[in-house]
């Protein structure tokens, strides 16, 4: 969809449901329609390379790396699209972010895993999809039962990752940390007691 005035559009789901596929069509749309687009992307991400948004698909748009919320602003130049790759990874001040950008008129297309691997909101995600005025949630396949999938599976060593392991561990992109599972096979195991 095409909007004249300030707008903010969240694409989120798990992983392997197509988030980044579907903001690349939207991009690809903007730029026929002659818009102008900005892509960032939090250099925390280094599944691709630094000056790319590569999808599992093989799709890929220009982006920029920054480091911290605060730097994409001062990226926008005159863009109207303003496009943010994994919005999980950003802190928490991207909200704020988002809302300046559409509130001086520019419309800011964000993706982002919603849920963490444990099944917990992830980072400014929640207050992003409150704040949109549009929030497409996508749905992958359970690669157990093949039902629809809306959670993301972290595995080590071909085992569910237990609640205690580290909140961001980037990968799934050709390996097999990850995978989507629905409600009933998505596992989270408690930590290990002491000994």
């Amino acid at each position: 969809m095409f909007y004249t005035s300030g707008w903010v559009h969240v694409i989120c789901g798990c992983m392997f449901c197509g988030k980044t596929d579907e903001m690349l069509r939207l991009l690809r749309r903007f730029a026929i329609a002659g818009r102008e687009v900005v892509l960032v992307k939090p250099s925390l991400d280094t599944r691709t390379d630094e000056v790319n948004v590569i999808s599992r698909s093989g799709a890929r748009h220009p982006a920029m790396a920054v480091d911290h919320s605060r730097e994409i602003e001062a990226l926008v130049g005159d863009a109207d699209i303003v496009a943010i790759e994994e919005g999980q990874f950003f802190d928490e001040g991207l909200p704020e972010v988002a809302e300046a950008l559409a509130d001086a008129g520019r419309q800011v297309l964000l993706t982002g895993l919603d849920r963490d691997f444990r099944g917990i909101p992830f980072g400014p995600m929640p207050r992003l999809m409150a704040l949109a005025d549009q929030v497409t949630k996508l749905t992958a396949i359970c690669v157990v039962c093949g039902e629809q999938a809306t959670r993301t599976q972290r595995l080590i060593d071909g085992r569910p990752a237990s609640a205690d392991s580290p909140l961001i561990v980037i990968g799934g992109m050709g390996d097999e940390t990850y995978e989507a599972r629905c409600r009933l096979h998505h596992e989270v195991p408690l930590p290990a007691g002491p000994a």
